[in-house]
């Protein structure tokens, strides 16, 4: 991990999750401690990208535009700052989902 001050040190982290790959997670999970609320699986940019994007969902496009403000972790990590996203991390690439306010649960994203 960097140098941001993040929300859980490395010994705190368990194996919640069997590797599979980075992702990429927004500093107001990480850092703010902030839940998972929008998360979506894209292409893959290399092998070893799960292709999870992971955001709070309170993220401006200007922030999540800022390379500054995320990082890329493993995906057990983001499974620790939000057990939540656990049951939903084999699903495909072009999934989006959206956590159901107040609950644990994510539903598809509707099309606009």
């Amino acid at each position: 991990m960097g140098s941001n001050n993040y929300k859980l040190k490395s010994q705190d982290i368990k194996e919640l999750v069997p590797s599979m790959g980075y992702c990429y997670a927004s500093d107001t999970i990480t850092v703010d401690g902030m839940k998972v609320g929008y998360m979506y699986r894209e292409i893959r940019d290399d092998n070893d990208d799960s292709g999870w994007r992971f955001l709070s969902g309170t993220e401006t496009e200007e922030y999540v535009e800022d390379d500054t403000n995320s990082m890329f972790f493993e995906v057990n990590v983001i499974a620790n700052y939000d057990p939540a996203i656990i049951p939903y991390l084999k699903m495909r690439v072009g999934t989006e989902l959206e956590r159901v306010e107040g609950t644990d649960t994510f539903q598809a994203v509707e099309p606009e």
